[in-house]
């Protein structure tokens, strides 16, 4: 792994040290039930010296293993410069240290943690879906170690991610896989010669090869700009361009790379699985990203500073970084990460709070 201008870990105040600002007392002087506009309207106005005018905004940014290429790093680099994004450093990361240290696993955390983080005697499987899909009980199956992530099911089946990927949607052809729940899918895996296992979301396997192969290596970047002359939704619509890069503008790098990725070194054209590049979606996910990807301290990060100083906890925000389902303002649950898209730091910075001060 290959750092440069990392920050140093800064001492950690206790809770009884830095006190409870306003802004937090606010939030929680609310309801459960208040709009999520009164909310916002009431957090703003307490957020004014946490978020001064003339704050940047920082995200994280990757050249995917696949469009690791030269050509395509020095146009990141130019449409960089042509919007005034400055590079605060840079660096990469090879495909073993990220299968070692997990980096890829915890990105998709969503997806990877039914995959490859959690045993399935830890997973939160609705007992009867399983068994009404199934015809026994999921008990049963633990009890006689029938039931395997998706790591273990590749040593367990001897097969690599790309094999095990196909098994997997033979089983959906076959009418025996069923979704348990939001980005958690289980399947009955057959094979010949081999006694049928289950597994959870054997499809994140092959992804995860793509970042974790002996040659596989990311280019990163952690940038900075003013959210006054470069909003986040700009940044990451016409900078960047959609998930899709059929869809992208020919100006964003989306769509520069679905137009010259011959000329640019690309294997093939782009799709919305390998295109091309990632950056964070929201001032959190960038947070959450470089805590992740290069082990920032929480505490020496602008915007994770700017978090602790607005009274949100340390404990939450760590557990924020994984995307949970959290309580909204305004009432009922939702995705952290989608609750907080696109949002510029001032903005961000309060619904934060906000949402904080319902949970």
């Amino acid at each position: 792994i290959s750092l440069s201008k990392m920050g140093c870990s800064g001492s950690k105040a206790t809770e009884a040290e830095k006190g409870t600002p306003p802004a937090a007392e606010l939030a929680k002087s609310g309801t459960v039930v208040m709009s999520e506009q009164v909310a916002k309207d009431a957090i703003d106005t307490a957020l004014v010296t946490l978020t001064p005018s003339g704050s940047t905004q920082s995200a994280f940014v990757f050249a995917k293993p696949h469009a690791n290429k030269p050509a395509v790093l020095e146009l990141i680099l130019k449409k960089f410069a042509e919007v005034g994004i400055e590079v605060v450093s840079e660096g990469e990361i090879d495909g073993p240290t990220i299968d070692t240290k997990q980096y890829i696993d915890q990105h998709y955390y969503a997806i990877a943690s039914k995959a490859t983080l959690m045993a399935p005697a830890d997973l939160p499987v609705p007992v009867e879906k399983f068994k009404e899909k199934f015809g026994e009980e999921w008990q049963t199956v633990l009890a006689e170690g029938r039931a395997f992530n998706a790591i273990e099911a590749c040593k367990q089946l001897d097969v690599d991610a790309n094999a095990l990927k196909e098994i997997w949607e033979g089983s959906k052809e076959k009418d025996k896989l069923i979704k348990l729940g939001g980005g958690f899918y289980c399947a009955l895996l057959e094979v010949e010669g081999k006694p049928p296992i289950y597994t959870f979301n054997a499809f994140f396997m092959s992804m995860r090869t793509k970042f974790t192969a002996a040659d596989a290596v990311i280019h990163y970047y952690v940038v900075k700009f003013d959210p006054a002359k470069l909003s986040w939704a700009d940044f990451r619509g016409k900078v960047l361009g959609p998930t899709d890069p059929a869809k992208a503008p020919s100006t964003a790098l989306r769509g520069m790379l679905m137009e010259q990725w011959e000329s640019l070194g690309l294997a093939a054209p782009p799709n919305t699985s390998d295109n091309g590049v990632h950056a964070s979606a929201s001032p959190f996910e960038g947070l959450a990203e470089k805590m992740n990807w290069l082990q920032t301290p929480l505490e020496s990060d602008e915007f994770g500073k700017a978090l602790l100083a607005a009274g949100i906890s340390e404990a939450m925000i760590k557990a924020w970084a994984v995307d949970p389902q959290v309580n909204l303002p305004g009432g009922g649950k939702g995705s952290l990460f989608d609750s907080l898209e696109d949002l510029d730091i001032d903005s961000c910075t309060a619904k934060a709070v906000a949402i904080a001060g319902v949970n």
